[in-house]
């Protein structure tokens, strides 16, 4: 690869340092974890030209894949939680993020659990002493 179109910044490998991986908030916080990644610069299908720069991750995708890991198959793109990649401040064991989580849509299902199950338990609304 030459110069020109070598890329700025950190290069990962999705299998190893992002996909599957837990994202954490500002504040280390869970939101969610990495299902899948879309990336800007190259098209699905589209043979890759010799020389062309490399594509960039546009954003981390979550969102209700487990149904579709055990049974097989996709879930359709409208059930996709899109997660821009520029509110990545770090990837390592886990994946941070800048903002706090609580404003993302990926938090959505861990909110319900919490205020809708956990909350009823006697003693889930406050840590244990």
């Amino acid at each position: 690869m030459n110069d020109l179109h070598r890329p700025a910044g950190r290069v990962l490998d999705a299998h190893l340092h992002i996909l599957d991986r837990q994202v954490l908030d500002r504040d280390g916080v869970p939101v969610t974890t990495a299902d899948d990644l879309e990336l800007d610069g190259i098209e699905p299908g589209a043979p890759i030209e010799p020389g062309a720069p490399p594509p960039t991750v546009a954003a981390i995708l979550t969102g209700p894949d487990l149904a579709t890991r055990i049974f097989g198959g996709r879930p359709p793109e409208s059930r996709h939680i899109r997660i821009p990649w520029k509110l990545v401040s770090e990837v390592g064991t886990t994946i941070r993020l800048g903002i706090t989580g609580y404003i993302l849509d990926a938090t959505w299902t861990e909110r319900w659990v919490s205020e809708h199950i956990i909350a009823r338990i006697p003693g889930g609304r406050h840590d244990p002493e």
